[in-house]
């Protein structure tokens, strides 16, 4: 990730709003120590995007309508 010192970056923004979207987050530092991210809005969707909750991930799955019944069968001893 590069890093602009404000300045530099305030002086040459349209660079590192070109260098976000085709490098990747740029880091701008204030005194040396960073203070904000330039990201592409790309990576900002992706970011931001809802997660989505498990259950929903298991109703989506293909499997969904499958029916599975569990073995009715005696279990076999196990000597532990």
């Amino acid at each position: 990730m590069m890093q602009w010192q404000l300045q530099d970056a305030k002086n040459q923004l349209s660079s590192v709003v070109k260098k976000a979207a085709d490098e990747g987050p740029q880091m701008i530092t204030v005194r040396g120590m960073p203070a904000a991210v330039v990201l592409s809005m790309e990576e900002y969707q992706r970011l931001t995007k809802p997660k989505t909750r498990l259950t929903d991930f298991f109703k989506d799955s293909p499997l969904y309508d499958l029916d599975l019944d569990r073995s009715q069968d005696i279990a076999r001893e196990v000597d532990l």
